[in-house]
This record gives C-alpha cells, structure tokens and sequence, in this order.
C-alpha cells in the first residue's frame, strides 16, 4: 500500500507541475489504472491519502475551467480522486461530506460522458455516504433544532442523486429500475416542494428521449408522470405551458403508437393541453388525431373554425390545408383554404395561401377554378396586392410544371397560356434570366404551332434579356434552319461552343450541367438532318466533337460525320471527292486521338473500345482503296487504319490486316518518293517508307509462326521495297539486302530483273549490284524447265547493255571475254529456238557486236576487232525478213574491213 501511495504521490506531482499535454493524457491513465485496481476493497491509515485526493479534485475543477483537459480526462481525474478518498480508513462527518460531493460529481460527469455503469458505482456510494451522514445528524438528537436544516440539506442532495440514477437506468433501458428510483424521489416532494418542477421536467427529458427510441409504452408512462407531479403543487409546478407542452406529446405519443386503440386518450390528453395553454400546435395536433382516427367531417370542422378562431399563424393554418389534402378531405381542404383566405385577407402573407390554393386546384384538375384564381392574382398584382418574391417564385414554378407537361403531351397552345401567365408578372422592359427562359419557352410553342414571327418575336426578347446564353443561341439556330438560312445557323453554333467554353460568371450558369452544350449540340445536329441541311448538321457535329466530355456521345457523333461525309461522296466528281476525302480522314484521326485518350484515361472498357476502333479501322482501310490516285491519302489512310487496329483483339486476321496496311503504306511512300522533285522531301519519304516495312517485318514475323505462307509474296515484296529505299539513299547497307533477295527460296529472274532496273534507277547507280543481280536471273532462265526466249534475250539485252563498253576509255579484255560469253550462249538459244527468239533482240545483238569490233578496230586492236565484227556478221543467218537487207550492207562492210585488216596488218609487219 505504502508503495501505492508513493506512485501516486509521484503521478500528482507530475499533473501539478508538467503542462505538456502529451505527458498529462499519459499521467491520467495510469492514476486511472492505479487507482481502479489498487483501491478495490482496501483502505488505509495514510492521512496523506485525503490529501492528495483534494489535490487531485481540485487540479481537476481548474483544468476545467481552462479547458486544458475534456470531459472524459475530468471524469477519469475525478474518478481517481474520489477513489483515493473513499480508501481513507476515518468515517468523520467531513470526510463523508467530501465523499458525497465528490461521489455524486463524479457519477454526473460519467453519465454526462455516456458512460453509466461508470457512474452507477459513485451514485450508490453517495447514497450511501449520505444515509452514514443522515445517521449522524439524527444521532444527535431528535429535539435538536439545529440539525433541521442540514437534514433537509442531506435529503435534497439524496432526491438529486437518486434521480440521476433515475437517469442511468433510463439510459440503459432498465425501466423498472428508473420507476423505482422516480417513485422514491416522489415521496420525497413533500418534505422537499421547490423540486417539484426539477422532477416534473426529468420525467419530460425521459418521455422525450423514450419517445425518440420509439418506446411508446415507457415514454406514455413517463409523460403521465410529468404531467402528474407537476399538479402536485402549483407554487412550484413547471407552469401551464409546460404542462400543455407535456400533454402535447403525450397525445402524440398515443396517436403514433396506435391511433384507433388510444383515441379517446390521446383526444383528453390534446383537449387536456389546449386547457391548459391554447396553443396552434396543440389545435393542429387535434385535428390531427380526428383525421387519422377517422373522425367526422363535422367534428374535423369544429377543430378548423377553433384554429382560425385561435387567431393561429398562417403558416399552421396551410399546413393544416396539406394534412387534411393527404387525408382524402378535400372538400374540407377547399372549404377551409377559402376561409383562411378571407381571414388573413389583409396580411401581407396572404400570397401563400393564394398560391397554395391554386396548387391544390391544379393538382386536383381543377384547372378552371385554377385560371380563374390566377387571372385574380394577376390583376391583384397590379392593383396593389403583389405577391411576396417567394410566393412570385413558388406560383412561376407551378405556372412552367403545367406548361411543361403541356407541351410533353403536345398541347402547344395550352402549354403558351400557362406561359402567358407567368409572363403577365413581369414587366415591361424587365431584363432578367428567367425573362429570356420564358421566352425561349413560348418561342418553342410558337414553333410547334407553325407562328414562325411569333417566335421570333420571343426569341427577340430573350436575346434582350440574356444573349450570353447557349440555351438563347439555340432558339437563334432553330429559326435560322427554317429559314434555312445557313450563315446564321452556323454562328449559331459557334456560338453555343464558345459559350460552353466560358468561365461560370452568375448562379443561373451552375443550374447548367457540364453536358448542357454538347447535348444541345447534339440536337442542334439532328434538326439540321431532319431538315435536309447536312453541311450545317455537319457543323454542329463538329462543334459537339470539340466540346462534348461524354465519351459515348462524342463517338456517336463522330460516327455521324463519317457517314454524312461517305455519303456525300457518292455524288461527288473526282475534285470534290478528293477534298472530302481529306475531311474523312480529318474524321478519322480525332476518331483515333480520343480513342487513345479514352485508352489511357480507361474512359471507355476493353469491349467497347475494340468495337468503337474496329469500326474506324474499316472506314479508313475502305478508304485507303478509293484512293487509287492518290498516294498520299492512301498511305494516310493505310496508316491510319493500322494505329486504330493497335486498339482491337489482336488475331490472324487482324495482324494479316496489319501487314497489309504497312506494306501498301511503305508502297505509297516509295510512290510519292519517285514524284518528287525535292531532296529533302525524297530522304524524308524514303525514310519513312523504311520505318513502315520495319514495322511490317515484326508483324508478318510473328504472323508467319502461325502457319506455312510459302506462297505468300510479302517478303519479296518487303526486300523489294527495302532495296529500292536504301538504294536511292546511297545506304552501305544494301548489298546486304540483296544477299537476303537471293536468299529467298524459289526466287524468280523477275524479281531479280527489277532489283537489277532499282539498283541503277536514278539517283540510285550501284552496276555492280545490278550485274550480280542479273546474272543470278540469267542463270535462273538458264535452269528453268521451259525456258522463254523472249524473259531471256530481255536479261541478256540488260546484262550486255550494262556490260559492253561505250567509249575508248572502257575496253577491258576481262569485260569483253565476259560478254563474248553471254553472245555465245545467245548464239546457242537462238540455233535451238530460232523461232522463239526475238529478231529485233537479234538484230540488237549483231549490231552491238559489230560496233565493239569497230571500237577496237579504231583502237589499233585489229584481231579483236575481226574477232567481234565476225561475230556480229553469224547473226545475220537467224534474221527473218531483215535478213536479205542487212546480208547485203553487212557483207560489204564487213569485206571492207577485212581489207583494211589486211593492210593494217602488213604496214605492222613492215615497221617491225
């Protein structure tokens, strides 16, 4: 124990002396701890323990008032102190007055705190502390005059404490036990009167909190008991509003409990209330119960002209209007809403009931009476009896329900009447926003009703009245489309895109939702169609395209444009077409740029981004093949059809479409290469073109692992594509792509041909390259089954072309055995097939080789010249109708130079 109270010394001291909160809350706890668990069933002798328990006390009291601690922390300190105190071995009178105060302060701040098993401890022992005091005052003596007054003193304090365990029951539903503790304190009234309304308005707090719980039995009972000791003595009773506010609830209590089994109760406990203190609650609650009860309309309208005689607020008496509208009295409603009418005739209030009166006739189909009423209204309105702004706002909002569903229901003409009226409260020359709403509303009649200047007319006025509005250029848009006039209604359009973008500037713009343009945009599109006008349909479109942040009805209305565009182009010339191609593909790219948005900002699921793209990608590569003229466009829209397939389910199909797309598009970029006069042009589309067959590559790689495309052409097609790129950019490369050409299996002399022709193609020259190549297809003819003469002598024409020399400079005796080789083996064709060989071919060869033996001739090189001329001269023999002409010319020249042989011959041996 001695160490007990040396730790608690030690943790007062601390609270004494340290301000940090941090170390207070930690404190606390453990002087909570200690306390609760040490101090059970044990005392002590230490005088200093009642010492430090005042010490502790009153540190609390002033932390209070500083509010440095909360009302748990309190509780706990309290609980801590009054623990310590109730450990002190000496029962003097003191003491145990300490131990009441502290005790019953303690329990109060528990249960203030929620916690009343907390607080049932303390208020059983300030109980107990106070029955030890009572004993001790009566143990002085009962003729002692003295000792009254603390008796009476120590009997209040019981009644206080026993009603707060009163309250703890009651907050822990323990009934019976909260009756039994009550039941005491009443006893206890007479000996201690002036308690009478602190009692009375307990019971009412349990009658309220019981009631809130929907404990209609407990709260009945204690309402009852409010009311009962409040008439227990009428010095100190609540007073009579009170009492009727008790009465009050208690009648309400019994009507929502179970109105048809207290009837009568609730009706004596309402009646009872109005007794005590009439008030317009306590007269509506009686009509109340009659109605739900099932009362009769005599005694329902007794209750009605006891209210107005009341002199009861107008706002009960339309609140009574409304109860007795939801109960089906709606002859009593009528009859009564007239007479609070005429009794509040004269107050400035009387708006409210003029309004609701032509609520309840509108609602009830009553539109007659209801037009009537409000042509009154209206004419009161200008004769001094206006309607308050409130009443003014509440009859305009009935007024556009009404035509709103008129015009739902197609009744346009009604639907303007219902706007007219609203319209007669403003005046002339008025500028506001609900005004040029109006407006825009009557013109939308006027247009259903075929009153073209009637409407504009109104549109006029809300253009006045609020031109800064999107809702405003949209009645401007709707009578410029039946004007068909095309200027206007694309301003029009503009304008709603402009507005849309503006920044919020008054309260009627956040009524506007963020979607308001686009759908009206939207609309403006779909009434341009219906009337024919796609151009300006097409703008509007584009405008909602621009400002729209509604994914599906941005592509929705991209879809549109597509086909309003592919439509167009039906009846279009090749000029007009080629200009709404490129609006189509305009189309087609903000298509790809917001499905790639809403792909990263996963606006859009996986389903239905792969259908949105798949359709775009078929647009544009249905596109791509009209453009057959067009290189640019078709690459473009080759391209572009291949990024929108990157956003569908990757499979055979599409990955064959891919390659497609990046084979005609690298096709396309070699095309426009060949026409362009621009080096810089030239390289950047070579470039390109490169990049597309890079990428085709990858796709046809993994497209080839699916299965055998042994005759499939793509990668010649790719090689082809490669050499003729890398060739016109001089790439060092190149030799290595023709290695891959010659790779290839079963590649064809055709082929070769053509990269022999791209590699010497301007400004491609790479002869070397291009022998190679033509050589591999003359071999190619040579080892063919059935070789054609015509494919052969084609070859060789290119191969001796390139290889025979054209000036002095270019003899060489290699290059000329070379060739000497390939006339030979033309020799040989032309003996096996003299038919099938070409004769111009023929007659290309002997003159070819007739004029090398004249070049070498003029070189002095008299046997090679004999040699070739000779050679050229055995052609003659395989010409067809030419022969008999140039057997001639050629034998006489061909005798001519033998002769000057002969001589050149003998004129070297001379000089030798």
């Amino acid at each position: 124990m001695e160490l007990f109270v040396i730790n608690v010394k030690d943790l007062i001291e601390k609270l004494l002396n340290n301000e940090n909160r941090a170390n207070v809350d930690e404190v606390i706890e453990k002087l909570f701890s200690e306390t609760t668990l040490t101090l059970e069933r044990t005392r002590t002798q230490n005088p200093q323990v009642e010492e430090y328990a005042i010490q502790l006390w009153n540190w609390a009291v002033t932390k209070r008032i500083g509010s440095t601690i909360n009302e748990q922390q309190k509780a706990k300190v309290r609980h801590a102190a009054c623990k310590l105190l109730s450990a002190c071995a000496s029962e003097s009178e003191t003491l145990v007055r300490k131990q009441i105060l502290m005790a019953s302060k303690t329990g109060r701040t528990w249960l203030d705190c929620k916690k009343p098993h907390l607080a049932d401890d303390f208020f059983n022992l300030a109980v107990k502390s106070l029955e030890t005091l009572y004993s001790k005052l009566t143990s002085h003596g009962d003729n002692s005059a003295d000792i009254d007054a603390p008796k009476a003193d120590v009997e209040k304090d019981l009644l206080r404490v026993l009603s707060y365990q009163a309250e703890s029951a009651v907050v822990q539903g323990q009934h019976e036990e909260a009756v039994a503790f009550m039941q005491r304190c009443k006893e206890m009234l007479l000996r201690l009167p002036k308690e009478t309304g602190y009692l009375s308005l307990l019971c009412y707090n349990f009658g309220v909190d019981t009631y809130n719980l929907k404990k209609y039995e407990e709260s009945s009972f204690w309402l009852s008991q409010s009311f009962d000791i409040g008439k227990m003595n009428a010095k100190y009773s609540p007073g009579p509003e009170i009492q009727a506010k008790v009465l009050r609830l208690l009648a309400t209590v019994y009507l929502e409990w179970d109105c048809q089994r207290f009837q009568d109760k609730a009706l004596n406990a309402v009646s009872l209330a109005n007794k005590e203190n009439v008030h317009p609650s306590g007269l509506y609650l009686k009509i109340r119960i009659l109605l739900q009860s099932g009362g009769s309309d005599e005694e329902v309208k007794s209750g009605l002209t006891e209210l107005l005689e009341s002199e009861g607020p107008l706002e009960v008496c339309l609140g009574t209007v409304k109860l007795l509208m939801a109960e089906e009295r709606e002859v009593l409603a009528f009859d009564f809403i007239k007479r609070v009418c005429q009794h509040f005739e004269s107050s400035p209030d009387l708006g409210s009931a003029l309004v609701l009166h032509i609520e309840l006739l509108l609602q009830r189909g009553k539109e007659l009476l209801g037009k009537q009423k409000i042509e009154d209204v209206i004419t009161g309105h200008y004769t001094g009896k206006q309607l308050s702004p409130q009443n003014l706002t509440s009859l305009h909002l009935l007024l556009w329900d009404k035509a709103s569903k008129s015009f739902e229901a197609k009744s346009y003409s009604d639907a303007l009447q219902w706007y007219n009226y609203s319209m007669n409260f403003y005046k002339a020359g008025q500028v506001d926003q609900n005004l040029a709403k109006l407006q825009r509303n009557r013109a939308s009649c006027f247009l259903h009703l075929q009153q073209l200047d009637k409407a504009k007319e109104a549109v006029t006025e809300a253009v006045h009245c609020d031109p800064n509005s999107i809702f405003t250029q949209f009645s401007l848009y709707k009578i410029a489309i039946l004007e068909n006039n095309v200027n206007k209604a694309t301003e029009a359009v503009r304008e709603i895109g402009r507005l849309a973008q503006a920044p919020v500037t008054n309260e009627d713009r956040v009524l506007m939702t963020e979607h308001a343009a686009a759908n009206l945009l939207s609309l403006a599109a779909q009434i341009a169609l219906e009337n024919e006008q796609q151009d300006t349909a097409m703008k509007a479109l584009e405008s909602l395209c621009e400002h729209s942040r509604d994914v599906t009805q941005l592509l929705t209305a991209l879809r549109c444009l597509v086909r309003l565009v592919l439509s167009k182009m039906e009846e279009e010339i090749d000029e007009s077409r080629n200009a709404s191609l490129d609006i189509l593909l305009s189309y087609l790219n903000m298509g790809l740029q917001k499905l790639s948005q809403m792909n990263q900002g996963l606006n859009l699921g996986g389903d239905q981004l792969s259908e949105e793209a798949n359709w775009f990608r078929k647009i544009a590569w249905n596109s791509a093949l009209r453009c057959e003229n067009s290189p640019a466009r078709m690459r473009d829209f080759f391209v572009l059809s291949y990024r929108l397939s990157l956003m569908c389910p990757t499979n055979k199909g599409l990955l064959m479409g891919q390659k497609t797309c990046l084979l005609m598009a690298a096709a396309a970029s070699l095309e426009l290469c060949r026409t362009s006069s621009h080096s810089e042009q030239q390289t950047e589309l070579l470039t390109q073109a490169l990049e597309y067959i890079q990428t085709c590559r990858e796709v046809w790689r993994t497209v080839k692992a699916s299965g055998d495309f042994s005759h499939d052409p793509t990668d010649t097609l790719l090689l082809l594509y490669e050499f003729e790129a890398r060739a016109k950019l001089n790439d060092p490369t190149l030799e290595s792509v023709l290695e891959s050409v010659l790779e290839l299996e079963n590649i064809e002399a055709k082929v070769l041909e053509t990269v022999a022709a791209l590699a010497m193609e301007p400004p491609a020259h790479f002869p070397v390259l291009c022998k190679k190549a033509l050589k591999t297809a003359l071999s190619l003819y040579r080892r063919g089954p059935r070789m054609d003469p015509t494919q052969y002598s084609k070859c060789l024409h290119s191969l001796i072309q390139l290889s025979l020399p054209s000036g002095v400079c270019e003899v060489e005796p290699r290059v000329l055995e070379e060739v000497w080789g390939y006339y030979e083996e033309a020799l040989s064709i032309i003996g096996s097939a003299p038919e099938d060989f070409p004769e111009l071919e023929v007659l290309w060869l002997l003159t070819r080789a007739w004029n090398t033996g004249i070049l070498l001739y003029s070189l002095a090189q008299y046997p090679d010249a004999e040699r070739w001329c000779g050679l050229g001269m055995s052609f003659l023999r395989h010409l067809g109708s030419l022969q008999e002409s140039y057997q001639t010319q050629m034998s006489g020249l061909y005798g001519e130079v033998l002769d000057r042989l002969d001589k050149a011959k003998k004129n070297l041996v001379m000089e030798e």
